[in-house]
This record gives structure tokens, C-alpha cells and sequence, in this order.
């Protein structure tokens, strides 16, 4: 009798453990398809600059400066796609400020706050900048959620046991990086 009670007792922790492990790895794949999001919107924001460039030059040809440093942090912002998650935030923490100083840049000149494929491509980077936030809401939510079962007992013996590891959260480095661009006119 006490053969079965033992027998029961180490299949239930084995259903346990079988468990929690299926638990951190449907965690583990959230976190994945959560940067997966950030990666694909972080390259449609990357691919739409160029055009965006191309369409402020004629305005602004003597704002070299604010041109150069947006097609500088975009350069860098494409070098850290496969970088970590802190690496590709501070890439992209830059080139959102480069993005917003050339915004403001774009107020001084009427004529291109008049420009319908400037105000597009406005448009179109507001509603990227968008799905950035929430597909950093979606990946850090799972990183936390991962996080917790990677740290928590029961669950931290199986994650060691099996490798499972914290995730890095993807955050701006800065307070003014925080801010997402203004790309409003009047």
C-alpha cells in the first residue's frame, strides 16, 4: 500500500514538472513572436525613412545636420537589428529623437507641412510608431510573465534544470527617447 501512495505521490511531481515545463516553454515562445512583432514593425519604421528622406530634401536642403543624423541613426538601428534587446533599444532610442528633431525641423517650412506625400508618410510613421508601443507592450508582458516562472519556485527548478533564462525587456534608455515623435500639424 505505501509502495502505491509513494508511486502516486512521484506521479503527480512528474505531471507537475511536465507541467510547468510546457508552461515555460509556451512562455518562451510568447516572448519570441512578442520580439518578433517589435522586429517586424522596428523595419517597417527603418524601411519607410528613406522615402521620408527623400521627400523632406527638397524642403530642407540646407538642414544637412538633421538629414545626416537621421540617416546616421538609421544606419545604426538596421547594425543592431540582431543585437539584444537593450542594444536594439538604444539603436532605435536614437533614431526615434533623430526622427523627432527632423519633425520639428518640418515645421518651418509650410510648404512641406503641405506636401500630401510628406503628410503620408507622417501619417504612416504615426501609425508605425503606434504598433511599435503596443507590440513592446505585448513583448514585455510576456518577458515579465517568463520572468516570474524563470524565478519562482516551484518553477525556477525546472527552468534551471532545462536552461530556461530571463529575457531582457525592451526599454528606451532615456526620458526624451521615451516620447514618441510628434508628427502633428495644423
Amino acid at each position: 500500500m505505501i509502495g502505491w501512495i509513494i508511486l502516486g505521490l512521484v506521479a503527480i511531481a512528474v505531471i507537475y514538472a511536465i507541467s510547468i515545463y510546457n508552461g515555460l516553454v509556451k512562455t518562451r515562445q510568447m516572448v519570441e513572436e512578442g520580439w518578433s512583432g517589435i522586429d517586424v514593425q522596428l523595419k517597417r519604421r527603418t524601411d519607410l525613412i528613406p522615402n521620408l528622406l527623400e521627400t523632406v530634401k527638397g524642403y530642407m536642403g540646407h538642414e544637412r545636420e538633421t538629414l545626416e543624423a537621421v540617416t546616421n541613426a538609421r544606419a545604426n538601428a538596421t547594425s543592431a537589428a540582431n543585437g539584444t534587446p537593450e542594444e536594439r533599444a538604444a539603436a532605435e532610442g536614437q533614431l526615434s529623437s533623430a526622427l523627432g528633431r527632423l519633425i520639428a525641423t518640418a515645421e518651418a517650412y509650410p510648404d512641406l507641412k503641405a506636401n500630401t506625400t510628406f503628410l503620408e508618410f507622417q501619417a504612416a510613421l504615426q501609425t508605425v510608431e503606434d504598433e511599435i508601443q503596443m507590440a513592446r507592450r505585448y513583448y514585455n508582458g510576456a518577458t515579465r510573465n517568463l520572468n516570474v516562472m524563470v524565478e519562482s519556485f516551484p518553477s525556477n527548478l525546472v527552468a534551471n534544470n532545462f536552461g530556461f533564462q530571463k529575457a531582457e525587456y525592451f526599454e528606451l534608455e532615456a526620458d526624451a527617447d521615451r516620447a514618441v515623435p510628434s508628427v502633428k500639424f495644423n
